[in-house]
């Protein structure tokens, strides 16, 4: 594979002092958030906290009302909305596949419309980097699949063109509980190996420490605390913090 290209410099995401409303709601009021190249970072938050809404702002999805919104040092509103999109690796809640498309034509999408060199070869890594054998799954359809391997396509699809950067919204959100637990330790181990920038969407606190280096935790469009697991659970900045992180029984014990 040819050496790509050095990136610009600059942090892979970043947010500074971004307002989001809808209506005469501030989903987000004045938030700031920097990843660095190779940062994993989880947002989370009970429901209606803005989560999803600040991850939507970096792929153009919305856009921001105030503030600045970076990707790989550039602003948002200067890229083409479309290749920025493709450019970053997206996993939705409940994977968003195409049902009628196999596994692997799905995997295969964003390198196709990229016009990359050997797409179906891409989506066979991507599919193996997840753990599937593309032998026995590029053939079949979505709903052959159970609920995990579903996702472990969608998580291949957002890697197939390579991306630096992988949103994640809730992925693991549909899942049971023993899935849920199995997929969450495979993507650590996933994203750490490949070296890719990630922000991950969870209202679930114990999956966030278990697979971030830093947890952003977010209430009514502010953050209450942006800090690395260990220092989150010893040393919670707000009641809310240490609110969530007793409700899910992962309070630091010293």
């Amino acid at each position: 594979m040819p050496d790509k290209p050095p990136p610009p410099p600059g942090p892979a995401l970043s947010a500074k002092d971004v307002v989001k409303r809808f209506g005469s709601v501030d989903v987000l009021d004045h938030v700031s958030l920097s990843l660095e190249r190779g940062d994993i970072v989880a947002l989370v938050g009970e429901s209606g906290a803005g989560k999803t809404t600040l991850l939507r702002l970096f792929n153009r999805m919305i856009s921001a009302d105030a503030g600045e919104v970076s990707v790989g040092g550039r602003e948002v509103r200067t890229l083409n909305p479309v290749m920025l999109r493709r450019s970053i690796g997206y996993v939705q809640q409940e994977g968003g596949l195409i049902p009628h498309w196999t596994v692997g034509r799905n995997v295969a999408l964003v390198p196709h419309l990229l016009k990359m060199a050997s797409p179906n070869n891409l989506a066979s890594m991507a599919l193996q980097l997840v753990g599937l054998s593309p032998n026995k799954f590029a053939n079949r359809r979505p709903s052959e699949l159970s609920g995990g391997q579903r996702q472990r396509v969608a998580l291949a699809r957002a890697l197939a063109a390579e991306p630096e950067i992988i949103l994640l919204d809730e992925p693991f959100r549909a899942l049971d509980a023993i899935t849920r637990a199995e997929l969450v330790e495979s993507v650590h181990t996933l994203l750490r190996e490949i070296g890719v920038t990630a922000l991950l969407v969870t209202h679930d606190i114990r999956t966030a420490l278990d697979i971030a280096d830093r947890v952003a935790v977010l209430r009514r469009g502010r953050f209450e605390q942006i800090a690395p697991g260990a220092e989150l659970r010893s040393a919670p900045a707000s009641p809310y913090v240490r609110q969530l992180l007793e409700r899910a029984g992962a309070m630091s014990s010293q």
